[in-house]
Order: C-alpha cells, then sequence, then structure tokens
C-alpha cells in the first residue's frame, strides 16, 4: 500500500505540464530514448500506417506522425531543461511562447491528457493537422457531453462537411469525428 507521501507525488506529477520539442534531426527513437534514459517521460504521437513491402506483400506498422517533434513531461526548470537539451548528443530546442521570449511554451496537464488520449492510434476517425492548419480552422470551443468522447474539450471545426473535435498543442494538432450534437459551446 502506497504512503500518503507518495500518493501525493503521483496526483501532483500527473498534474506536472508538458513541453514540446522541436528536433533538428531524424534521429526520434534515439532522441527518445536518451530522454527516458535520463528518467523522463515522453510522448510521440503515432498512428498505423499501411506500406507495401520489397516483397510486395502489404505490411501494417506504427509510425510517428511528425519525425521532428517529441513531447516531454517538465520535471526540471526551464534553465535546466535548456541546459539538458544544449548538453545532449542531439540537435533540438523546446518551443518558446514568443521567438523573442526565452519563456518555454508550457503545454497544461488537462490539455496534454486530452491530446494523448485523442492520438490513440486505435481511434481511425481522426486527421492530424500542421500547426499553421489547425490555427487557420475557424470553430466554437465545446465540451463533448455525450458518446466515447465525454468530456474532451477542444474546437468544433468543419473538414470536408463534417464536423471535428480539434486539439491544438504547439507543433501540430488534432481532430476527431465527432457528432455536433454531443457538443455543448464551452463557457
Amino acid at each position: 500500500m502506497q504512503s500518503d507521501m507518495e500518493n501525493s507525488f503521483v496526483e501532483n506529477s500527473k498534474k506536472l505540464p508538458w513541453y514540446a520539442v522541436r528536433l533538428f534531426s531524424l534521429k526520434q527513437k534515439e532522441v527518445d530514448a536518451y530522454f527516458n534514459d535520463k528518467g523522463l517521460e515522453t510522448f510521440i504521437p503515432k498512428q498505423w500506417v499501411d506500406y507495401e513491402g520489397r516483397d510486395g506483400r502489404l505490411h501494417h506498422e506504427l509510425r510517428p506522425v511528425v519525425h521532428n517533434l517529441i513531447f516531454v513531461k517538465k520535471t526540471l526548470e526551464d534553465t535546466e531543461m535548456v541546459q539538458f537539451m544544449m548538453a545532449s548528443p542531439y540537435k533540438m530546442a523546446a518551443i518558446r511562447k514568443t521567438r523573442e521570449g526565452r519563456e518555454l511554451y508550457e503545454i497544461p496537464a488537462r490539455q496534454m491528457e486530452e491530446f494523448r488520449i485523442m492520438c490513440n492510434p486505435e481511434i481511425e476517425l481522426k486527421q492530424y493537422l500542421s500547426e499553421e492548419e489547425a490555427k487557420m480552422k475557424v470553430g466554437a470551443k465545446v465540451l463533448v457531453k455525450f458518446g466515447p468522447l465525454k468530456g474532451l474539450t477542444g474546437r468544433l471545426v468543419r473538414i470536408s462537411k463534417k464536423y471535428y473535435l480539434l486539439k491544438e498543442v504547439p507543433g501540430m494538432g488534432v481532430a476527431l469525428k465527432v457528432s455536433r450534437w454531443c457538443c455543448v459551446a464551452e463557457e
């Protein structure tokens, strides 16, 4: 049985924000392993991809959606994180709030939790969008009240004459097919 202090730590670690880290190489797996070896929790959005192999057969593989982006749970302060990344053998940089500023963009824990749920590779009716595409989509902020997506928040947008729940994080966005009748405007 866990002590109260251990339970408190687990609760607080769930509430920690995340960083979006942009890579300047194609070594995403190695960078992910580097962060994990140093005790940092990471997340890479993945999707199932069908491709034809050299043998002419169809293969089904889980691959990253974006090859130059990793999300890292904030367990270090901004300055420590920057120094940690600078000391690594890989070229990378955390996304900042502004181009000129030095403050790193923190993704709130709740937003990241919802984003991770929406990125589940087993969910089929979804689309991934670039950061620019996601920002261009017009839609009202909503809360899903009914159905399997109950409790999720985002923007209700139209893509190809269908309604989607759009969740944005620095570097990308994910949109899940949703019925607009299951959503209510968020206050």
